[in-house]
């Protein structure tokens, strides 16, 4: 982590910021998007996630970071306007968070494997297949940019407790 780099406050579940749908980043928004990278890195790594999708830092553009940091190594991954263009059949289930809902986990179920499109940071489209955690990542992250929220894959039970949690969680803190 590096201190010199200022951080946003992540939004929490309840702000209704992150229902809304983002905005396509065009060419000529990648210079904004390239100077808000080091705040999105360290955002995430400040608040211990392994991604972190622009709406949740209050930015309506569609895109997200990630940096599983596998093996101890960095590898930090911007996936901008992504399309999630195949998925496989086999599905996974997995015990998720999200920096939005701090401390809450429940098991999702997502495609396996998928394959997306993307832009990278220099405005050229690209393809990625991807599996295990770095798939499921980016199903979380892509959700993010269409104000889908990770309890909305799981029952509205599991749901409502979650979100009861949050809201006295929040009522604690003001």
């Amino acid at each position: 982590m590096n201190d010199d780099i200022e951080t946003r406050p992540v939004l929490l579940a309840t702000n209704p910021f992150l229902r809304k749908k983002t905005k396509i980043v065009e060419k000529e928004d990648l210079k904004d998007v390239k100077e808000l990278l080091p705040m999105m890195f360290e955002t995430m790594y400040k608040a211990g996630g392994i991604g972190l999708a622009a709406p949740q830092v209050g930015i309506g553009l569609r895109f997200f970071v990630i940096d599983l940091m596998q093996n101890n190594q960095s590898e930090k991954i911007v996936i901008i306007n992504p399309e999630v263009i195949e998925k496989s059949e086999e599905l996974e289930s997995y015990k998720e968070g999200c920096l939005s809902f701090p401390d809450q986990y429940s098991d999702v179920i997502r495609p396996e494997k998928i394959k997306i499109n993307y832009m990278d940071i220099n405005g050229s489209r690209q393809e990625m297949e991807a599996d295990g955690l770095l798939a499921r990542c980016i199903q979380h992250e892509t959700d993010h940019l269409d104000g889908i929220l990770f309890v909305d894959h799981i029952s509205s039970l599991k749901r409502n407790i979650i979100m009861r949690k949050i809201i006295k969680e929040q009522k604690r803190h003001r």
